[in-house]
């Protein structure tokens, strides 16, 4: 009974972390957001998530929130991932643990990263620190979905996202849209503030060159209180307007583009790719290549569909509104199976995983 119990006690503490490296999620990245608690007599006397990029990971913040020092020499520390082994942009967090006597250490997930992949691990334990993983690891791996299949499927983790009309559609027809550039919105104003917090928890957000056109979108995070991601579009022969918001310089962006001469100036860091290959794959290659973990991409359709049909994508969210447009721009088709509903105001949506997820 005294085991199942224990076993217990070190999922709870293993959840406290994942509960405070959702607030890193973000602004950590490329780093992955860990969570990390550090425990004294059955109570928590520290704990701590990953700084945003380049700063202390979760186990440096955590350690120096402990008041008394003294009582790290017979502590217990937790962490959602496998603490680092090398030197990055900080010391090993697993030299720091070992340097302040920890004497055991609860891990959610190993590392697949190349750099650590088990050393930090063997690090600990060669200190003499006694070393449990795999606690809550389906959990960990959900927390850490964007840095995992950044290094084990070498592209960026993709989510899709849009809105559609209850009869499935999009946006409405050019001829029944406003004639200035701006968004036809289907979905409720509280649909449009989530979308905004999501926005602030991805590295980058991607949409196609009829969605600049037509929208003229700002694509940051101004609904909500969060980093505004990289801007990333797609405009093949240059039709852009120079004057769109996507181009006012407030934000990093990217263009993925044909276009041979640079028309984007300082705007925007124009990258080649050939719209007549695998548009998709080649996205995922140039953003791998920046260190560009995580994407939201929000359309429209054509963009959509080349990331459903090219079967790269981890996830899609899809809002359902209240009206009926009868005729316009049909939703995209995913292949995959409902995870989870929810409302939100009048509005549904829904979580989408494909089928090999």
């Amino acid at each position: 009974m005294s085991y199942f119990c224990r076993v217990n006690i070190h999922e709870k503490y293993i959840r406290r972390c994942i509960e405070i490296a959702k607030n890193g999620i973000g602004p950590a990245a490329p780093n992955p957001s860990v969570g990390c608690v550090i425990v004294c007599n059955d109570r928590i006397i520290g704990e701590g998530y990953t700084s945003p990029y380049g700063g202390a990971h979760a186990e440096v913040n955590a350690i120096a929130s402990v008041k008394d020092k003294t009582q790290l020499s017979k502590a217990q520390i937790y962490v959602t991932l496998e603490p680092c082994s090398h030197y990055g942009k900080t010391p090993p967090c697993a030299d720091l643990i070992t340097s302040h006597g920890i004497p055991e250490a609860y891990i959610g997930l190993k590392d697949t990263h190349e750099k650590v992949a088990g050393r930090g691990i063997k690090k600990l334990e060669s200190a003499g620190c006694k070393v449990t993983s795999g606690i809550l690891e389906k959990e960990c791996r959900e927390l850490h979905k964007r840095f995992l299949t950044f290094h084990e499927k070498n592209r960026p983790y993709i989510i899709l996202k849009w809105a559609q009309s209850k009869d499935g559609f999009i946006a409405p027809l050019q001829d029944q849209r406003s004639s200035e550039a701006e968004p036809h919105w289907i979905s409720h104003p509280h649909s449009r503030q989530r979308v905004h917090q999501w926005r602030g928890e991805e590295q980058a957000i991607l949409v196609g060159t009829q969605t600049v056109l037509a929208d003229n979108p700002k694509l940051n995070t101004r609904l909500w209180d969060g980093k505004d991601p990289i801007r990333i579009f797609l405009d093949r022969t240059g039709r852009v307007n120079p004057d769109s918001h996507i181009l006012d310089g407030s934000q990093p962006t990217l263009v993925f583009t044909e276009n041979t001469v640079n028309t984007y100036e300082e705007a925007a860091e124009a990258i080649g790719i050939d719209f007549s290959e695998n548009i998709a794959a080649q996205i995922c290659d140039a953003l791998h290549t920046r260190n560009i973990s995580s994407v939201m991409v929000e359309g429209g359709l054509q963009t959509l569909q080349t990331f459903i049909d090219a079967n790269l994508w981890d996830e899609a969210r899809v809002f359902t509104g209240t009206q009926n447009l009868r005729e316009g721009i049909p939703a995209p088709t995913p292949k995959g199976l409902k995870s989870y509903t929810e409302n939100i105001h009048t509005d549904t949506l829904d979580y989408i995983l494909p089928y090999d997820s």
